[in-house]
């Protein structure tokens, strides 16, 4: 039996990039043992996921942290690591770390095969590596379908995936019953958020909350949709902006469920607005319809994916933008005008037209 180790420490939607490669493996080793190491926070969305045996949900950064409260405790808590990583004697490694501390201690642990990118020279612990500046001009997810080729794996299906628990199903239904939602109605999310894999720079991926209160407040009198505002308790500023300039008030969810539950919400919308972030991928893989603001980043490299009709992006053509690039975000000398000139008709007629086409179908 082929044992595999995905290493991937960032965000949600960078570890829903993933999920083909997961598939494309599991469909080419039936009998694999596919672990996966990843931070604390995503480990959620991960431990439904049947073709996935176990979760090392414990990144570097989760590790600095606990050494800053206590030198001990991160010195154990790394020690714990390298021996649970040794102990399932791994074969393979696909490293998108793109940090070669993931590779030297994947190393350490007698990986024999270890893929992964050369970010920077930074593969140096890596026997199989495709060298890289930065994710240009395609998808993430096709940069990391590249790295099966040392697998001679073929892939089939390219589509992201999401598997969500029944009891947080269950949850979700009484939410929505409790809400005084039902079957037919129209139910639209706002992600006002998003983004939080960029901790404090979040904010310049987000489109004005006011504004999404105004779009919000225009899906309810004119489409006569329920709105569902969406987040965790980071982002509670920003939903506050939107509960409280809405007439009718939302249902307001933010930090108010688990992430496996987030999902489960998710998957019971007709559609989600939101920013660039988690939740827009969490929606594409759960197959509901979306509609997206993207602003400094490319929507080639982290939009939704595989491009579909399904799944709308809303931006500006600048001259400077996008500007996230190779990893790096540039101080913004126009007052991140790709977002703010973005308008709520705009947005809104968007979101009619799509609900319009689904409804012709």
């Amino acid at each position: 039996m082929e044992k595999f180790l995905i290493i991937n420490p960032f965000g949600i939607g960078d570890v829903l990039f993933t999920t083909p490669v997961i598939r494309a493996i599991k469909e080419a080793f039936a009998d694999s043992f596919i672990g996966y190491w990843c931070n604390e926070r995503v480990q959620a969305i991960l431990k439904d996921d049947p073709n996935i045996d176990k979760i090392f949900p414990i990144s570097r950064g989760d590790i600095k942290k606990i050494y800053d409260n206590s030198k001990w405790q991160g010195i154990k808590k790394s020690f714990w690591l390298y021996r649970q990583l040794r102990k399932d004697k791994f074969d393979v490694s696909l490293d998108f770390s793109l940090d070669h501390r993931y590779g030297w201690i994947s190393q350490a642990a007698g990986i024999k095969k270890r893929i992964g990118f050369n970010y920077k020279n930074r593969g140096i612990f890596l026997n199989h590596k495709i060298n890289l500046s930065g994710y240009q001009a395609k998808h993430a997810v096709e940069y990391y379908l590249e790295l099966l080729k040392f697998l001679s794996i073929k892939v089939k299906v390219e589509n992201l995936y999401l598997c969500v628990n029944e009891k947080s199903r269950i949850k979700a239904k009484a939410i929505f019953k409790h809400a005084g939602i039902s079957g037919s109605d129209l139910v639209i999310g706002i992600a006002p958020g998003a983004g939080g894999s960029w901790g404090k720079d979040a904010g310049l991926k987000h489109w004005p909350a006011l504004r999404f209160a105004q779009l919000a407040e225009r899906l309810r009198a004119e489409l006569g949709a329920r709105i569902i505002v969406l987040g965790d308790e980071t982002e509670r500023p920003l939903a506050d902006v939107i509960v409280n300039s809405i007439k009718i008030k939302p249902i307001d969810l933010v930090g108010k469920t688990t992430l496996e539950e987030f999902a489960a919400i998710i998957n019971n919308l007709s559609l989600l607005v939101t920013n660039d972030g988690g939740p827009l991928h969490m929606a594409v893989a759960l197959g509901v319809k979306t509609v997206s603001i993207f602003g400094p980043v490319d929507d080639k490299v982290y939009g939704p994916f595989p491009l579909s009709d399904q799944h709308i992006v809303i931006k500006k053509s600048l001259p400077c933008r996008p500007c996230y690039y190779n990893f790096k975000m540039p101080v913004c000398e126009q007052d991140r005008e790709c977002l703010k000139t973005i308008s709520v008709d705009e947005v809104f007629g968007v979101v009619k037209n799509i609900l319009n086409t689904e409804a012709a179908k």
